[in-house]
């Protein structure tokens, strides 16, 4: 016990003594890292403000470059770390790798061809998969989850020192907490190893992935900012297809559920992505009526496919993002602004640069909602000039048995400046993305 208590005690002291000598020094990285949301810049500074870790006293400032580094600041043991509300300001150099091989997961039942022959449409039909097999893919996953999913305490601020700062194949969480700072990191996407296959999703069944890049879930007042996030190397167009469906090991990129509130997410890069951010996971989760109020501004989305964000109830502050689709890209794009179950989408003065394939009605959505009020957006084709247009118009003159209201039932006011559209395209490519502070 003695031996082990040492060994914690030098962990500590080794990743503390990091922090005191590399960024104690350095007055523009201890900036950096106590700065706190400012006043006014949206939902996220609403009532107390999000501070993060910006009061962490020096033993509680940290340097890290792995996994094991990352979970030790943190609070050292995962599973609880997340009751951890000591402020903290934990820098990351460099890229920590958090996924292991698939073989480290999985299951030693599982076999893959035979979960592909026992499941197959034609042997098992349209019911729900049950067996021995799927058991066994379900304890890899789990095995996966235990493994990549890093939770967060309240009064966190994690920054990554630099241009490379970077996290592959984790699932960060915050969930159930307060107060939390992520800045300049650059999040690759997490690979699901283990896709369940459900027959009775839609019409000819689906492979259902888990795992998020960020979850923001039942927390309140986070701040996302200047941050990169993407499928990395493994695109979804790598990906192979059994039962005529995609394998898909991609959830999402950045997800805020359950009762998430007050948080803002500014200056981040979303590119190469299918459901990219998804605010309200349920229609009927009414408990999140009253919460879930976001603000995304200077964005930049490139080559993503949709949820831009997906919306259901929360009150979402949509402006001066960068919605940029390349008519080449792996993921072709379906649509930006999901209007879900009483969701009151607020968007002004965004930028579409997209191609001719894309109608300007495809860009919202409506999912059971009936409101979202939108002004000043711009449209760029490709070969002509940028024009402004009623970006709802466009969508109930061709939706008709789907159209929208532009109306909502609050107005934004914790807003610092809202840039003309014209210059949008120009401050989010100079500013947005990790590397850029």
């Amino acid at each position: 016990m003695k031996k082990v208590l040492l060994l914690v005690l030098l962990c500590l002291s080794v990743i503390s003594f990091a922090g005191e000598v590399i960024i104690e020094g350095n007055t523009q990285l201890m900036q950096l890292g106590r700065e706190v949301l400012a006043e006014n810049d949206g939902w996220g500074a609403f009532g107390n403000g999000t501070t993060g870790g910006s009061s962490a006293i020096k033993d509680n400032i940290y340097l890290v470059k792995t996994k094991e580094e990352l979970i030790q600041a943190l609070g050292g043991n995962n599973k609880e770390n997340r009751y951890n509300d000591i402020p903290k300001i934990i820098f990351i150099e460099g890229t920590i790798q958090v996924s292991e091989p698939y073989e480290k997961y999985k299951d030693p039942k599982f076999d893959f061809d035979k979960y592909l022959e026992e499941y197959s449409p034609e042997n098992w039909g349209k019911k729900e998969v049950t067996g021995p097999l799927e058991e066994a893919r379900a304890r890899s996953q789990k095995n996966q989850a235990e493994d990549i999913i890093i939770y967060v305490g309240s009064n966190t601020t994690i920054i990554g020192v630099g241009d490379n700062a970077k996290i592959v194949g984790a699932a960060l969480q915050v969930k159930g907490v307060n107060n939390v700072i992520i800045r300049n990191i650059t999040f690759e996407s997490p690979i699901d190893y283990f896709p369940a296959w459900d027959p009775t999703d839609g019409e000819f069944g689906e492979w259902n992935s888990e795992y998020d890049c960020l979850t923001i879930e039942n927390s309140k007042n986070v701040w996302v900012d200047h941050c990169t996030f993407s499928d990395g190397e493994y695109l979804d167009i790598e990906l192979p297809v059994y039962f005529g469906r995609l394998f898909q090991q991609h959830d999402g990129l950045l997800d805020i559920k359950n009762e998430a509130d007050l948080i803002t997410i500014s200056y981040n890069i979303f590119y190469n992505h299918d459901k990219t951010m998804l605010i309200g996971s349920s229609d009927s989760r009414t408990q999140d009526r009253g919460h879930l109020r976001v603000t995304l501004h200077h964005n930049l989305f490139e080559n993503v496919t949709q949820r831009l964000p997906r919306v259901r109830f929360g009150q979402v502050h949509v402006y001066n993002n960068y919605y940029k689709i390349n008519p080449h890209s792996p993921y072709h794009f379906d649509y930006a602004w999901g209007v879900g179950v009483e969701s009151q989408i607020h968007a002004q003065n965004n930028y579409f640069d997209i191609p001719w394939s894309v109608n300007v009605s495809n860009i919202i959505k409506r999912w059971k909602g009936n409101n979202i009020y939108e002004e000043g957006n711009v449209v760029l084709y490709p070969s002509s000039e940028p024009f402004y247009t009623n970006i709802l118009k466009a969508h109930n003159d061709v939706n008709v048995d789907d159209t929208l209201v532009c109306s909502v039932n609050w107005e934004p006011v914790l807003v610092r400046r809202i840039d003309p559209t014209m210059s949008v395209p120009a401050i989010v490519m100079n500013e947005a993305g990790a590397g850029k502070l």
